[in-house]
């Protein structure tokens, strides 16, 4: 009652269009996740969704910054110690050009949409990486010394969360292999990673490890030895004497969201819907191999697992490779040919193929991007790229996207937009309004402030 109360004082002060909102989206978080509800909530607040929403969103983050200029945006009439080793190659789609070691998504370029002027001017892993993943500037900007904290906003997929749940008690919002982190950052751990400002609750689910490992499973959903389902039933029966305590326990944020955590992994594991949708064994081993023996590869199927089961965002970061991922400061045209480029593709071509062979393309959304790019010009003493958040490249298919399109264009250095420039907020904007997100909404934070949940622009042109 002592919360209702200062609930409804809070919300007296807001504006109408604010109390609008909040008082709407709020009640989505408590779990209602029926799309046709939810676009009823936002017609009555007067909030805009697209006409065609995705699913799904499978995010393929690309920790450390691919280079632009080796990856969707090469220049081969540039100079030599700008334009490195590689060639461009045509696709099927006129004038639509690609690296040549993409070789498998240069044969579905018109499955897919490449963005090429995304810009910003942080050149930092940590702070440009919350960007990335949540659309909004980091707390600290600039800055590769500032870990996660309770400040930042939240991952796409915890906004996800709070919208609309997912099926047969499956979370809905899955990252792996790892959280981001990076030994040269003196924070370690790129920021954005989690619920932020929601809260707890809303952190999604971490499945660790090297997916590829023979021995290998997800270890939340995996009983202890000794313990038996049964025996687990009765141990759940201590929970429900704790229900009596929930609402003093809430009153402490990350009790919530602990109280919380515990409940939904217990769901999980009495569930055969969910130990199945988590088991790659159950994947022929011709799915396996199109998707590559290797960890990413195998987060990419997992991805498709889950999505295909009502996970509604899987986030899959590059993982640790112990070669600094993506951050090519030194021998970049061997580690991308070699060590980055070939299993990307792989993992990547296979995903879109494998989804619009099953007849999901169209309903989820696949991201592949990175914090930033790299510097035009080579670093001649190790043949490496530094980091260049002025502009790069991004891939967008299937969930309401245009197929084999271009947006953007960088000058003849990739070196800044020369049309169509776009934030990591306006792309992230572009992603939760095609999963029918009402972008235009405020949610409240830990304190019970009203925070807008996009700050970019809607790409509308990119929109099918």
């Amino acid at each position: 009652m002592e919360r209702s109360c200062r609930d409804f004082r809070n919300a007296v002060r807001m504006s109408r269009r604010q109390l609008l909102t909040a008082g709407s989206l709020s009640a989505l978080g408590l779990g209602i996740g029926d799309v046709e509800h939810r676009a009823a909530l936002a017609a009555q607040a007067g909030l805009n969704l697209p006409a065609k929403r995705a699913k799904a969103c499978i995010f393929l983050f690309m920790w450390g910054g691919p280079s632009q200029l080796e990856t969707f945006d090469l220049k081969p009439n540039a100079p030599s110690e700008i334009r490195g080793d590689f060639k461009p190659v045509s696709t099927k789609v006129p004038g639509f050009q690609l690296c040549e070691h993409f070789r498998g998504l240069s044969g579905i370029a018109d499955k897919f949409s490449i963005v090429r002027s995304l810009s910003h001017d942080d050149p930092a892993h940590l702070s440009s990486g919350h960007a990335t993943l949540t659309g909004q500037l980091a707390p600290v900007l600039k800055s590769d010394a500032d870990p996660p904290s309770a400040k930042d906003s939240p991952h796409i997929g915890s906004l996800v969360s709070k919208f609309s749940g997912s099926d047969q008690g499956l979370p809905s919002f899955v990252a792996m292999p790892w959280k981001a982190f990076h030994p040269a950052a003196p924070g370690g751990e790129a920021p954005g990673q989690h619920g932020g400002w929601l809260g707890s609750a809303y952190d999604g689910m971490l499945l660790d490890g090297d997916l590829n490992a023979p021995n290998w499973r997800p270890k939340g959903l995996t009983l202890p030895d000794g313990i038996s389902l049964e025996r687990l039933q009765s141990r759940s029966e201590l929970l429900k004497v704790l229900d009596g305590q929930r609402e003093a326990l809430q009153r402490r944020t990350d009790a919530s969201g602990y109280s919380e955590h515990q409940l939904r992994a217990l769901r999980m594991i009495r569930s055969d819907a969910v130990r199945s949708a988590f088991d790659l064994e159950k994947e022929t081993d011709a799915t396996r191999d199109k998707y590559g023996r290797n960890i990413h590869g195998q987060c990419v199927l997992m991805a498709r697992r889950l999505v295909e089961h009502g996970v509604p965002v899987v986030s899959v970061n590059w993982h640790n490779d112990g070669k600094n991922f993506w951050d090519t400061h030194g021998d970049n045209f061997n580690r991308l040919k070699n060590d980055l480029i070939p299993p990307s593709d792989q993992a990547l071509t296979a995903l879109i193929t494998d989804l619009e062979d099953r007849g999901m393309l169209d309903e989820t959304l696949v991201v592949w991007v990175g914090e930033f790019g790299r510097k035009p010009q080579i670093t001649a003493n190790n043949a490496g790229r530094e980091h260049w958040p002025f502009c790069y490249s991004g891939l967008l298919a299937g969930g309401g996207m245009k197929q084999g399109a271009i947006y953007g264009a960088s000058d003849k250095h990739a070196a800044y937009p020369s049309e169509d420039p776009v934030t990591p907020q306006d792309f992230a904007t572009t992603i939760l309004y095609a999963m029918g997100l009402p972008i235009e909404a405020h949610l409240l934070d830990r304190e019970d402030r009203p925070r807008p949940i996009t700050s970019g622009k809607v790409l509308h042109d990119l929109l099918a």
